[in-house]
């Protein structure tokens, strides 16, 4: 025979509580912090690097003596695609850490 308890529930009381976010580590908040001003800067080198790079084409375009600097324009796009990648691989896991740190922070002890 089971046993019963007085709400006629067999097994005991169960009732949900929400899990504590476990505590984060001074180097996981220094890491958190890192990747994400990581691709903020990464970010402005590609703002810089497309308008020098529209600068270029405007000069190249205004003499054919000038053409090299569209090929230099050209470079450079090269550079700003290749690095929406890396900004993407290191910006996302530093903003997920850092929300991480933040609830962390404000969870109550």
């Amino acid at each position: 025979m089971s046993e019963q308890w007085p709400g006629g529930q067999p097994g005991g009381p169960t009732a949900y509580v929400p899990l504590r976010a476990p505590g984060v580590s001074a180097g996981y908040r220094r890491w958190a912090g890192i990747l994400v001003w990581v691709a903020i800067v990464i970010a402005v080198l590609m703002v810089v690097a497309f308008v020098v790079s529209v600068v270029l084409l405007v000069k190249a375009d205004s003499d054919v003596d000038n053409a090299a600097y569209g090929y230099l324009a050209m470079f450079l796009w090269f550079g700003i695609v290749a690095a929406i990648p890396v900004v993407l691989a290191v910006g996302i896991p530093g903003v997920v850490m850092r929300r991480r740190v933040r609830q962390a922070g404000t969870t109550p002890s």
